[in-house]
């Protein structure tokens, strides 16, 4: 299956696409109308859509930064359609992001950091190391420190419960990775616990990372060629 994935600068982004997205997206659970969407064009550095045959499968608006010395990796708003080919177009809309995070931070350990609805998006996160929040590990003051950091820099610094990794809505929608899995019934019980105390209709959000490590990034980048 071969999609075409192109990622540029936000502010190339047209009305257009825009429209394209809001169509995409329209009826969805994570509530992406146009107006949410048409100010990530300003919230964000980098957007990267996956087409197929012309068609929008996927997209994502990211940006590349240092938050305290360490490279990041941050997914903003990003929906993937609903289709029977979601889980490729998924796959290749992260990967593009990663192939520009290599570019960006060469020979380093890139931390990737998103906020989801839905356990279907942890799928973003496959071929990642030390995921978190995951099933058996008890979070160190660390990587709950991380949660914190990646939720004042998500605009919720005063608004995240560093233990359960949950940040508290405002009662609009929030910037998801917006992914569902074609096979929800798959989904280990202990993952999907992690997004039942959300309240969706008040715009709560898991804050997730991981990390692409360095050496896995470059074979990673290396096997799509």
């Amino acid at each position: 299956m071969s999609f075409t994935v192109e990622t540029k600068d936000c502010t190339a982004l047209s009305d257009s696409e825009l429209g394209d997205m809001g169509d995409m997206c329209s009826g969805g659970p994570a509530g992406f109308e146009i107006g949410i969407l048409s100010k990530q064009r300003e919230a964000w550095v980098l957007i990267t859509q996956v087409r197929d045959e012309g068609r929008l499968h996927g997209f994502g608006f990211f940006t590349l930064e240092r938050i305290g010395g360490t490279p990041a990796l941050l997914i903003g708003l990003a929906s993937v359609k609903r289709s029977s080919k979601r889980e490729s177009a998924l796959k290749a809309l992260v990967n593009d992001q990663l192939r520009r995070s290599l570019l960006a931070f060469p020979d380093e350990d890139v931390l990737i950091g998103t906020r989801m609805i839905d356990p279907g998006a942890f799928s973003a996160f496959k071929g990642l190391e030390d995921i978190v929040p995951q099933p058996g590990h008890k979070a160190t003051g660390e990587e709950r420190a991380w949660s914190r950091r990646l939720a004042k820099r998500f605009g919720a610094e005063h608004r995240v419960d560093d233990r359960a990794f949950v940040i508290r809505g405002e009662g609009s929608p929030e910037g998801v990775l917006d992914h569902e899995s074609a096979k929800p019934d798959g989904i280990a019980a202990d993952v999907a616990a992690y997004f039942e105390p959300l309240n969706r209709a008040n715009g709560d959000v898991l804050v997730t990372f991981g990390w692409a490590m360095a050496e896995e990034l470059v074979a990673r980048i290396r096997a799509l060629k």
